[in-house]
């Protein structure tokens, strides 16, 4: 999640200052200000954890990725049919569903215009709201069910919100963010084996009655407050349907607001707040450019330290003021370590334990995502195709497979993921099998090893032509989460040729998740790779139980796999026919198929496609981008999905 001071960046520092001083008795860690639970989740494969927020929708996530040890099963929704709500909540004909809350508030359809979401995202994001509140008014999902998939819309918002960062206010133009379908995000679930737990409270109320082994605080720096800057997100989760004021449409935040982020309160709040903590190993986050200078936070954290001995650690990062950015003009993180002299052991016992023991798994609820960006990938339109594919498949063949965003998804018995570039098949070759966390463990030691990152273009470039000399799987990944769009380019020779992804391309938490949902899936499944051209796949084997999914490239677009000149055959009529004649041949064996196509597209036609598909149903396909004034569906761009049933 896109948050105000997120610490994903700093978590190996903040690590190192703890290494260095816990002696191994160590068990209890709280994050008093939460926030997006990146600290919490970070550290819960080795404390029992404590993450409290004054913001309900940080509590909704601690709620979920916190307190939460295991996926929850959703007995009770399976007496309605429905196997897997997040697929249900996305999927689901939301037609004939009235504008609600968010859509009247928060998009265009409202009196007051305002532009933060999409009509059709807002529409979406009401129908799950009301549906989840409803489902556990009724007692057909548990707390921990409800909270799982509240946090789950949550962590999806940001990502089709028409906002800079923040939602203090709303953009005037809409971004091309905003024009995707709003996805639910499940968060990733680490089971320590302890009881965690989610706290909603005050700070300076919640540390006269807590303690423990390590706590870390991480104040807010300015005056901004947090709760204007994520109201959307806070109205969503507490859905107590606030009257909203403004242009912005602002909630009454008056019990929300914080003293860290007032001038004339943050010196007596930190005071107050250091005074009070009963913890052996304090450690705190705060900015040079803070409403509190420095001096004065050091002062306070000397009053309280034993010895009034702390430890000071700085970390540089750009300071964002502008697109136009002064090279001059940065400000440092500060990391203060202290042992507190108020700190009273709770346990006299010895302080040996045994190391917590974790699992990392991934959930298999909602559409999987491929962890590869690959050109033409289906993934945006899986609500829309997976419902019309056969409920009962024993065999099935992404034909085409690509990223294999489609046949991951299937619940067939086998799947064929068959694609003509080997180079995709050797990387998800590479995956099977392997345990998730030791592969995602491999990537990072590769990433560190190497000094990659989203501005270092000379180590990139070291880095593509060691892979050139030396090609293998992993490498091949990683390189790919660093290049520009996330792309899998080759010339003739094939030579990956992709150029560096500057200040854009990384491997960021989201792909890390989608690699670990995806090899999960991948390892609980009969999946088998093959690297047939689509016209020597061998369908002897089918029976009418399977069911082949084609997505070929399209005749009349100019994807830079369908140009002939990448290592890989062109796609012209002759293919366009061959693959109509297969597909016929299925259908006079019985076996049902799905075929993904474009009728029409910038003006062109395939004739071809309309004329053969007349004797076949034809299912009208939306495009994500449906509103941008700049997409293709302007010119006349038309994606079906033909059938044989």
């Amino acid at each position: 999640m896109r948050f105000i001071g997120s610490k994903v960046n700093l978590l190996p520092e903040i690590d190192s200052v703890i290494a260095k001083h816990v002696d191994g008795s160590e068990k209890t860690f709280v994050d008093l200000f939460g926030g997006s639970n990146s600290v919490g989740q970070y550290f819960k494969d080795k404390y029992q954890i404590v993450s409290n927020d004054i913001m309900y929708f940080s509590y909704v996530i601690a709620r979920a990725s916190i307190q939460m040890n295991e996926y929850p099963t959703f007995t009770g929704l399976k007496t309605l049919n429905i196997d897997d709500p997040i697929k249900y909540l996305q999927s689901h004909d939301i037609s004939d569903v009235p504008d609600g809350y968010v859509t009247t508030n928060y998009s265009p359809n409202g009196k007051k215009n305002r532009m933060y979401l999409t009509p059709e995202n807002a529409r979406r994001i009401d129908f799950i709201r009301d549906t989840i509140e409803q489902w556990h008014a009724s007692h057909i999902i548990n707390d921990g069910e409800f909270f799982y998939l509240l946090d789950a819309l949550i962590q999806g918002i940001p990502y089709v919100s028409n906002i800079t960062g923040t939602y203090g206010a709303y953009l005037k133009h809409w971004d091309k963010r905003a024009y995707k379908s709003i996805e639910l995000v499940p968060s990733q679930i680490i089971n320590n084996h302890v009881a965690n737990k989610a706290l909603n409270e005050d700070s300076l109320n919640l540390i006269n009655h807590i303690s423990g082994d390590i706590v870390y605080i991480d104040t807010p720096y300015n005056s901004r407050q947090y709760a204007p800057n994520y109201h959307v997100l806070e109205s969503v989760a507490k859905w107590d349907k606030q009257p909203l004021k403004g242009v912005t449409g602002q909630r009454d935040y008056t019990d929300e607001k914080s003293t860290f982020a007032m001038k004339s309160k943050v010196l007596d709040a930190m005071k107050s707040l250091f005074s009070n903590l009963n913890f052996k190993h304090v450690i705190v986050s705060y900015s040079t450019d803070g409403l509190l200078s420095e001096e004065d936070l050091l002062s306070i954290l000397k009053d309280n330290a034993v010895n009034e001995d702390v430890e000071v650690s700085r970390v540089s990062y750009r300071k964002y003021k502008s697109k136009i950015v002064n090279p001059n003009t940065s400000v440092q993180e500060l990391l203060f370590y202290f042992r507190s002299k108020k700190y009273q052991p709770t346990d006299q016992q010895p302080t040996t334990h045994a190391p917590i023991k974790t699992t990392k798994s991934a959930s298999k609820m909602g559409f999987i995502k491929s962890p590869l960006n690959y050109i033409g990938g289906k993934y945006k339109l899986l609500p829309q195709i997976m419902p019309l594919f056969p409920q009962r498949i024993d065999t099935f063949v992404d034909l085409f497979s690509g990223g294999g965003n489609v046949g991951i998804n299937s619940n067939a018995n086998k799947v064929y993921f068959n694609d003509i570039n080997t180079k995709i098949n050797e990387l998800f070759r590479f995956f099977q099998n392997k345990d998730p966390q030791k592969l995602l463990n491999l990537i990072n030691e590769r990433i560190n090893e190497c000094h990659l990152s989203k501005t270092n273009e000379e180590a990139y470039l070291n880095f593509r032509e060691q892979y050139n000399a030396n090609p293998n799987p992993l490498d091949l990944y990683v390189l790919v989460s660093y290049s520009f769009n996330y792309q899998f380019r080759f010339n003739n020779s094939l030579q990956y040729n992709n150029p560096f992804g500057r200040n854009r391309s990384h491997f960021s938490d989201r792909m890390a998740n989608n690699l670990l949902r995806f090899v999960s899936k991948l390892n609980s499944i009969d999946a088998r790779f093959t690297d047939d051209y689509f016209t020597n796949f061998d369908f002897s084997v089918l029976t009418p139980n399977s069911f082949v999914y084609a997505d070929p490239p399209y005749l009349i677009t100019t994807g830079s796999y369908n140009d002939g000149n990448r290592g890989f055959v062109n796609w012209t009529e002759k293919q366009e026919q061959q693959l109509y004649d297969i597909l016929d041949e299925l259908t006079s064996r019985n076996i049902k198929f799905a075929l993904s196509n474009v009728t029409d597209h910038k003006g062109k036609s395939n004739d071809m496609l309309k004329e053969w598909s007349k004797k076949y149903n034809t299912h009208a396909l939306l495009y994500d981008y449906q509103n941008a004034s700049h997409n293709t569906v302007a010119l006349g761009s038309h994606e079906v999905l033909i059938t044989n049933y």
